[in-house]
C-alpha cells in the first residue's frame, strides 16, 4: 500500500512531532466518537511489525481495527495534513533506521464474509490471506485462494502486487495469480469517497495493479470461489507450503522480505546473482541467503542485535555493481523503501538501471549472447 504525502527525511524537531500527533489525534477523534486516546501512540518502533524485523520508530502509530477505522484514520492524516504509511503484514517493504516522519496506520481491518452457496468470500484488506482466509476457505470447500499458502500478505497487499504462485501441484504449469478470483473492492479514494468498483479497474498485471499509480486505497474485496472436495485443497495446501519451504528462508528464524529484485525479461534475478556466487554474501547482519540468491535475510550481528536498513541496502548495491560486473545486467529492486535511511553513502542512484542506454536493466544492444536463452527465475 502506498505512502500518501511522502515524510521529509531526517529527525523532527520535537515541537513538529508534537504538532503532528496533536493534529492527527484531534482529526481521528472528530470521525471516530468515543475513541481511546491511548490507541494513538507515539515512537513505536516499526521493526517487529514487518517480516524482515528492520525498521526505526513511527513518529505517530495507529492500529485500525477496522474499515471504517482505516478509512477514518486515513482521512484524519489527510486532513491534518500529516504524512502517513498504510502498514499491512509489513512484507516487501525496507524500514529505514531513522523510522517514519509521520503517521504509521496499521491496518488489522480483518473481518471476513463467507457465502458457501454463491462462493462469494468478502475480507476487509487487513485480513492476513495465509493462514487466516486461506482456512476459513478451506473450511467452507471453496476453491481459489489455496494456491497462495505460505505467502506473507494482507488481502490489500495482495491486490497491490496481484499475488501469484506457480501453481497448482504436481507439475505446476502456469503462475496462478489473485485476479483470477477477484470480482470486486471498496475503495476509499484521494476525495475521501468510497467506491465499488469492478475486476477490471485493478488492470492487474505481473506485480501490478491500478493501485501502483492512484492513490486509492482498498477496504475490502470480494472473491468469486469455486466449491472443491476440501481433502483436495488441503493437499494443495501442504504441496504449496512444502515447495516453498524448500525455496524461501522460513521467517520466523531468517526473516526477510521475499524476492529484492526484479526479474529482467529472459532471465531471472536470482540466477544472475548466483551465477555471480553471491549466495553467503554478507554486509554486517544482512546476507544472501543460500537457499536463493534473490533473497536476502537478517542474520544479525551474533550478539541479538539485528541488522539494520543500511546493512541490507549496502547489500543490495554490492549484489547490483556485482551483477552488472560480471553479468552485464542492472538489477532493480522491487521492495518498497519506507522511510528515513540517513545518509547512505555511494549506492547506485535512482534510476541507475535505466541510465546509460540500458532498458530495463538490460544493456544497450540487448541481453549479452550467453543469456539471451537463460531459464527465467
Amino acid at each position: 500500500m502506498p505512502i500518501v504525502s511522502p515524510a521529509p527525511d531526517g529527525p523532527l524537531a520535537a515541537p513538529e512531532r508534537a504538532r503532528r500527533e496533536t493534529a492527527f489525534a484531534d482529526a481521528l477523534a472528530d470521525r471516530l466518537r468515543g475513541l481511546d486516546g491511548d490507541r494513538v501512540r507515539t515512537g513505536v518502533a516499526l521493526g517487529p511489525f514487518t517480516t524482515f524485523r528492520i525498521g526505526g520508530p513511527a513518529d505517530v502509530f495507529f492500529e485500525a481495527h477496522s474499515a471504517d477505522e482505516l478509512a477514518a484514520a486515513v482521512e484524519a492524516a489527510r486532513g491534518a495534513e500529516v504524512p502517513f504509511f498504510v502498514l499491512g503484514l509489513g512484507a516487501n517493504i525496507l524500514v529505514g533506521d531513522g523510522g517514519f516522519r509521520g503517521v504509521v496506520i496499521r491496518n488489522r481491518a480483518a473481518h471476513v464474509t463467507i457465502d458457501t452457496e454463491t462462493g462469494r468470500v468478502t475480507a476487509e484488506s487487513g485480513a492476513v490471506v495465509w493462514p487466516d482466509l486461506i482456512e476459513a476457505t478451506l473450511d467452507a470447500g471453496l476453491s481459489g485462494l489455496e494456491h497462495y499458502a505460505g505467502i506473507p500478505s494482507t488481502v490489500g497487499g495482495a491486490l497491490w502486487q496481484n499475488l501469484h504462485f506457480l501453481s497448482p501441484p504436481p507439475d505446476r504449469e502456469r503462475t496462478m495469480f489473485i485476479e483470477e478470483v477477484v470480482e470486486s473492492a471498496e475503495l476509499l479514494g484521494a476525495d475521501g469517497r468510497r467506491r465499488t468498483v469492478d475486476h477490471d479497474w485493478f488492470d492487474f498485471g505481473y506485480d501490478y495493479s491500478t493501485l501502483h499509480v492512484t492513490d486509492d486505497l482498498v477496504l475490502s474485496a470480494t472473491f468469486q470461489l469455486d466449491p472443491a472436495d476440501p481433502a483436495r485443497l488441503r493437499e494443495i495446501v501442504e504441496a504449496n507450503l512444502e515447495w516453498r519451504g524448500a525455496r524461501h528462508p522460513p521467517l520466523d528464524t531468517q526473516p526477510s522480505a521475499g524476492s529484492i529484485f526484479k526479474k529482467i525479461d529472459g532471465v531471472g534475478a536470482g540466477r544472475l546473482a548466483d551465477w555471480c556466487g553471491l549466495k553467503g554474501a554478507r554486509i554486517g547482519g544482512a546476507m544472501v541467503t543460500e537457499r536463493h540468491a534473490n533473497i536476502l535475510i537478517n542474520v544479525g550481528d551474533g550478539e541479538g542485535r539485528s541488522a539494520t536498513a543500511r546493512d541490507v541496502r549496502h547489500l543490495i548495491g554490492y549484489v547490483q555493481e556485482t551483477v552488472e560486473r560480471e553479468q552485464g545486467y542492472r538489477l532493480s529492486t522491487e521492495i518498497g523503501m519506507v522511510g528515513d535511511f540517513g545518509d547512505l553513502g555511494d549506492l547506485p542512484p535512482s534510476g541507475w538501471e535505466d541510465a546509460d542506454g540500458f532498458e530495463g536493466g538490460v544493456p544497450p544492444g540487448g541481453h549479452p549472447e550467453a543469456h539471451r536463452d537463460a531459464e527465467r527465475r
